[in-house]
């Protein structure tokens, strides 16, 4: 559910204008709508943009070198100044690791030469003779050089040959070879510049890594109030000159149930303030109002979108669908089990932050281990092979049934089943959707899409179930399909003329009968997954067992190490996998199949009050 909104509009003398913004904010329960142009015309919102990402970009890598043990946020301390002190100290590394490059090529160089004493070529110099170094390959190197230049092979790697020259300095060296560039130092003595400099970049990042261990929890402290600071910035340049610029006007939103405390405050204030309900069109901020239940699922829902003005909440909807088609996609009520004592152990060692995020992943260990007996699988084996009362087992989902003629998986055909009733639900939303917020006659074409899909489907079940006659199931899908195609192809616009109307029916039925198949098939995936990471668990223990099975005495001891280790690793191992696909293909399935077919928007904007 969406909380009701009240829309709030402000006059404010301007020289009272931040004092009433800090007021304001104290009470903490106004969304500000803030100008589109204001990030343009607020220089001082500039300014802290460029240092949030500095801050941003210093925590990044503090968090990565930070001990376990860091120190709380320090009192008194400018959070500004660490994070110049943390990019000075990072330049200084880069700076560093910029010269290693440099020498680590010159080493490179040097390697083919080997290590020697410059000074010697500094004494032949000074006796009047040329030392040149040359590079060539194999192949092009003449020995006629050796004998009108000295040439001298110093060493060959791959396919090329490294030489010098020794000759007078009068003798011009007339080589067809490349002349090496060489650098002014020994081989040594570039080694031991390479490992000076490693030495000096491993004492800064321990530098580094004391610094972040001792000012993390202040520089992130730091950009909290920075943050605010540009909430703030923001909200200042948010008012709108009015009355000879003497007046600001602001505007904003309330959610109903704290409009009391605001009013109180703007009471005592002695503003202007106007609270109106909120119009049709109106970009209204949403605020969730959810149970318990439905609340661990609002992150699904952000993740699509927030609800626009004429969007209901879909969390209620993608709250157990979501959860049943993640049992579905695991299967195993051995699996869920894990997953319901992996969530409460998590909860308990990471804390009140990650506490929502654990009691969801308890919540779909529940509905998975009861998916999973319901399908009879515990760790890959089946539960119809155990010895439990008949009775139970009566109610294990498993094997084959007759359909049509066919033969399929009791299993498919609930998925199929379970898209046909959850598209239909989509369809439903849509119509009510469409009827609340845009009236009953935009909605003429949605509620025959709905009766010609949905009475369809429901006239169709009740006739394959015997409970209605077919004489009279033949009458009542005529009866839908005739209103229904009345509002699809003559009344889904009191705009357009006859004609247009029944060619937009036409195109709608094309997209419908192409698209509406492949929805529901699309819920297959569903069946395929979960029997997919049964049978790898399945395979799983087979290959635990023949290493135990026959096995006597040491055999047998190492067998059953074995069998513990693929238990236990191969297990963990579909457990991870099967975690991945239950999460990823039912959140295509509700943010394609179903949100497509409930017209869902998703281009809201989320309630942010401006507070401390």
């Amino acid at each position: 559910m969406i909380s009701k909104m009240n829309k709030v509009t402000l006059l404010i003398y301007y020289k009272e204008y931040e004092a009433f913004l800090e007021r304001l904010r104290s009470v903490g329960v106004v969304h500000i709508e803030e100008r589109k142009s204001g990030a343009v015309e607020n220089p001082e919102a500039q300014e802290l943009l460029v240092m949030q990402g500095r801050y941003s970009r210093i925590i990044k890598r503090l968090e990565a070198v930070a001990g376990k043990d860091k120190l709380p946020a320090m009192q008194g301390v400018d959070a500004n100044v660490l994070v110049e002190n943390a990019e000075n100290l990072y330049a200084e590394i880069e700076q560093l690791k910029t010269g290693l490059q440099v020498v680590e090529k010159d080493i490179a160089t040097m390697t083919p030469w080997g290590d020697f004493d410059f000074s010697l070529v500094e004494k032949l110099d000074a006796a009047g003779y040329k030392l040149n170094f040359f590079v060539t390959t194999a192949r092009d190197f003449k020995e006629e050089w050796s004998e009108l230049y000295n040439a001298i092979v110093v060493a060959t790697h791959s396919t090329k040959l490294y030489f010098v020259t020794v000759t007078h300095k009068d003798i011009v060296v007339n080589i067809d070879a490349e002349s090496a560039k060489m650098p002014t130092a020994s081989l040594s003595a570039l080694k031991a510049e390479a490992q000076s400099i490693l030495d000096e970049i491993a004492e800064k990042e321990s530098r580094v890594a004391e610094f972040a261990t001792k000012n993390l929890a202040t520089i992130v402290a730091g950009q909290g109030l920075l943050n605010k600071k540009m909430e703030f910035s923001n909200v200042v340049f948010s008012g709108e000159k009015v009355s000879g610029d003497k007046l600001l006007l602001l505007q904003g939103w309330v959610p109903q149930d704290d409009t009391a405390a605001l009013t109180d405050m703007l009471e005592k204030d002695s503003v202007f303030y106007e609270i109106t309900k909120p119009k049709f069109g109106d970009n209204i901020p949403v605020k969730f109002k959810n149970n318990a239940f439905t609340r661990m699922y609002e992150v699904l829902t952000r993740m699509y979108g927030m609800p626009s003005g004429t969007d209901f909440d879909p969390t209620p909807i993608v709250a157990p669908f979501f959860s049943l088609f993640f049992a579905f996609c695991m299967g195993d009520s051995g699996y869920g089990l894990v997953l319901i004592l992996l969530g409460f152990l998590l909860k308990k060692k990471l804390g009140k932050d990650m506490a929502g995020m654990m009691n969801l992943v308890i919540t779909l260990g529940v509905f998975t281990t009861f998916i999973g007996a319901l399908f009879g699988t515990f760790f890959g084996m089946s539960l119809l092979d155990w010895n439990i009362p008949q009775t139970l087992k009566e109610f294990i989902i498993s094997g084959k049934m007759e359909l049509f003629g066919a033969t399929y998986d009791k299993q498919m055909i609930l998925a199929l089943a379970i898209g046909v009733v959850h598209i239909s639900i989509a369809m439903t939303v849509k119509a009510i959707n469409t009827t609340v917020f845009f009236g009953f006659k935009e909605s003429l074409s949605a509620w025959g899409w709905w009766l010609v899909v949905v009475g369809g489907t429901i006239v169709g079940t009740l006739s394959f179930m015997s409970i209605i006659p077919a004489e009279v199931s033949k009458w009542a899908l005529i009866a839908v399909g005739s209103i229904g195609a009345v509002g699809i192809y003559l009344l889904n616009s009191f705009e357009r003329n006859i004609f247009l109307n029944i060619g937009a029916g036409l195109w709608d039925t094309y997209n419908m009968a192409s698209g509406l198949l492949g929805d529901i098939l699309s819920y297959i995936r569903l069946f395929a997954l979960g029997l997919a990471g049964g049978m790898l668990g399945q395979t799983f223990n087979t290959l635990a067992l023949m290493l135990v099975e026959g096995q006597e005495g040491v055999g047998a001891v190492f067998g059953w190490i074995g069998f513990g280790l693929i238990i236990v690793f191969g297990h963990t191992l579909n457990i991870a996998m099967s975690c991945l696909s239950a999460f990823v293909h039912p959140l295509r399935l509700t943010f394609v199949e179903y949100f497509k077919n409930a017209g869902y928007d998703g281009k809201g904007v989320e309630y942010k009050p401006f507070n401390e």
